[in-house]
């Protein structure tokens, strides 16, 4: 393997290793200073972090506002808190020297107001900006103000293309590199535009070469492009490594320090990920941002797979084929269907998925009473942590804060679900990010007899091959 060199990146050197940012308390202060203490760079996720008590113990987001717009102001404050802690545990676990980075989703409820919190209550902690999920066009005035360098993230040379023209050319000096996300490999949520077929991967090497063209067109020839989703072992990535016509390179690596000392997840979550197989991981729409993401397919995603296609459309009239009267809800509201349709809700309620919840598409799903109460009660519980969210109607733009659709029962609430599986909630029954190479880790040897590394082990690792 080649050897490994540090590169220049965020205005001073480093290797060219980088944690990536997981989710609701996935990446914390433990991990990323870990990662950082190995000469990488490390990054927490700032996305409704943990905060802690005066003994250390996990505060757990507990909500008591009696509106949404109480909530979202409960969720804001937490996330603030949450991002300062985690900031300072990665300096101090870094010993003070390494690269940290704070990660935030562009599309999270609130996130302007959390990173300049988090960056005003961490200031000289932070050293870099990760921001994907959505068009992060106030990033780097964000960055500017702080004096921090900024990584957008995407996945594509047109999408850079946008956020440059519009924006990032103003604030070039503090662009500290790009990262390119692979849309089809990489964990949570996925850049795919509606022009790519998720069904058929494309290599991202001629994509990452347009996105290096563009930026050489900007004059950025020598920022970093920074890979990320699919990324395992560096020899196999080999013609990427020096490579002139790609420029300066560095590999983010997200699923694979969820298998560390330092991961804040369960000892039962560590074990699960050691008997994946080839294929677990699966490439879905089900998320409330609307965005495709990449999660563990466990009994969680089977019921909204399950869910998704009990769906039948209706017309408010009779209208071609749909002649088939259908009454439903406790108003028993009539609407028409077609004849075979008719005979498929049939079928549901003599299956136990008695109850038609309608969607903002003119169709119904069919769910128990049960898997009812629970939909009903998540939407009226939203505490807005998206910026819009098609399962609760929520937006958090006035003046309604709602985003002029019905809310979508075939979705879930991921501020839920999300904090209930990064604390130690039941696996099966909770969404769990991770990438599609995350079935390597019952092939590599590196984990054999349940072996599982420190960060620093794990960074070493990396740079030495298999």
């Amino acid at each position: 393997m080649k050897p490994i060199n540090a590169i220049r990146m965020g205005g001073c050197e480093v290797l060219p290793l980088v944690e990536g940012g997981k989710g609701v308390a996935v990446s914390n202060g433990a991990s990323c200073g870990a990662w950082a203490s190995g000469g990488g760079v490390g990054t927490f996720s700032a996305v409704n972090a943990d905060s802690y008590d005066a003994d250390g113990h996990v505060i757990r987001q507990v909500y008591h506002g009696t509106t949404r717009r109480e909530r979202h102001e409960e969720l804001v404050a937490y996330g603030i808190r949450g991002g300062i802690a985690q900031a300072r545990e990665a300096h101090e676990r870094s010993g003070g020297k390494g690269r940290i980075h704070a990660n935030i989703l562009w599309e999270m409820g609130g996130a302007e107001r959390v990173i300049r919190g988090v960056l005003e209550g961490a200031r000289g902690l932070i050293n870099g900006i990760t921001c994907g999920a959505g068009m992060p066009y106030r990033l780097s005035e964000i960055a500017r103000e702080f004096g921090v360098f900024y990584y957008p993230i995407v996945s594509s040379g047109r999408a850079f293309a946008a956020l440059w023209k519009r924006s990032y050319s103003k604030t070039r000096e503090w662009l500290g590199g790009v990262v390119y996300e692979d849309p089809w490999l990489a964990g949570g949520h996925n850049g795919l535009s509606n022009s790519e077929d998720p069904a058929v991967p494309e290599d991202p090497y001629p994509r990452v070469l347009k996105l290096r063209q563009q930026m050489r067109e900007f004059g950025l020839g020598e920022v970093p492009i920074i890979m990320a989703g699919g990324v395992w072992w560096l020899e196999e990535w080999q013609d990427w490594i020096d490579n002139p016509e790609l420029g300066p390179i560095a590999f983010q690596f997200g699923t694979r320090p969820l298998l560390t000392q330092e991961s804040p997840i369960s000892d039962a979550w560590k074990q699960r990920l050691l008997t994946l197989k080839e294929g677990d991981v699966l490439l879905q729409r089900f998320s409330p941002t609307g965005f495709y993401s990449s999660a563990v397919r466990n009994d969680f995603l089977r019921e909204l797979e399950a869910r998704n296609e009990r769906q039948v459309a209706y017309t408010q009239e009779p209208v071609g084929d749909h002649v088939a009267e259908y009454a439903f809800g406790p108003r028993r509201r009539r609407v028409w269907l077609t004849g075979h349709d008719r005979e498929r809700v049939a079928g549901f309620e003599a299956a136990g998925f008695s109850e038609a919840m309608r969607t903002p598409d003119n169709t119904l799903i069919f769910v128990t009473r049960e898997k009812h109460a629970e939909i009903v009660k998540d939407q009226i519980d939203c505490m807005g942590c998206l910026s819009s969210c098609r399962f609760s109607n929520w937006d958090q733009h006035g003046p309604n804060f709602d985003n002029g659709k019905k809310a979508d029962p075939r979705s879930f609430c991921i501020q839920k679900t999300l904090q209930d599986v990064a604390h130690d909630g039941a696996l099966e029954h909770n969404l769990m990010f991770a990438g599609h190479n995350a079935f390597r880790f019952g092939s590599d040897p590196f984990y054999s007899n349940g072996f599982i590394p420190t960060a620093k082990q794990l960074v070493e690792r990396i740079l030495t091959g298999r």
